[in-house]
């Protein structure tokens, strides 16, 4: 069918064209199917976000607040594949773990992988009682130090899994408590932001391309 074959389609004819996708999660989650999704052609997949959580994957209840995103960067046939974007834990849970007299202190920090990816990560700290503002900048430090020293040593999916499955808030919460007690520790954000390429770092972009199934990623097209 040709373009202006499909420009003349009503809104419900062009929805009977489209086909369902099964998308896959990355191989470090398993590639377990995590979703369907339409599209008219497969080269419009490209780039789309898939949000879950880890609940979704696990089964395990008391992960329902961890919210994944997934991008698509290859498609094969009515196979969708897709690469880790990011993480964020749930508002109304890290809302919760506020309490008044503590404190609560955050860190953000750019950091590279053993294997060339460069991710922003944002963590909290949530103290037992409020503690004072040179304390909390020693804190600061640490978690970011930690941080920063964990993804050197680890590559992209090892990195995943300690952020993901808590190896890296315990293992601030564990330092930052010489400094003053702490009740919680979240990794509550990251973002990948750059990839490894054979011309160096190259932000994490992709846009779909008529006729195009694979996307290299951090590549714009």
């Amino acid at each position: 069918m040709s373009k202006a074959q499909k420009f003349r389609l009503t809104g419900k004819e062009r929805w009977r064209l489209k086909k369902w996708y099964t998308v896959l999660a990355p191989p470090v989650f398993g590639s377990i199917p995590i979703a369907t999704t339409p599209a008219d052609e497969p080269w419009k997949l490209l780039g789309r976000v898939i949000e879950t959580t880890l609940y979704d994957l696990t089964g395990d209840i008391t992960q329902v607040h961890v919210h994944l995103y997934f991008q698509i960067w290859k498609v094969e046939g009515e196979t969708a594949y897709t690469r880790f974007k990011g993480h964020e834990l749930a508002r109304d849970y890290v809302r919760s773990l506020t309490r008044r007299k503590s404190s609560k202190i955050a860190a953000i920090v750019n950091v590279m992988t053993k294997d060339g990816y460069k991710l922003r990560v944002t963590s909290i700290a949530w103290t037992t009682y409020r503690c004072k503002t040179s304390q909390k900048r020693a804190i600061r430090k640490i978690m970011m130090d930690l941080v920063t020293k964990t993804a050197a040593e680890k590559t992209l999916d090892e990195l995943i899994v300690a952020m993901i499955f808590g190896e890296l808030s315990q293992a601030i919460f564990n330092e930052a408590k010489k400094i003053y007690p702490l009740r919680k520790v979240e990794i509550y954000k990251s973002k990948l932001i750059a990839v490894p390429t054979p011309e160096g770092l190259k932000k994490a972009v992709i846009v779909p391309r008529p006729g195009l199934l694979e996307a290299p990623y951090g590549t714009t097209l």
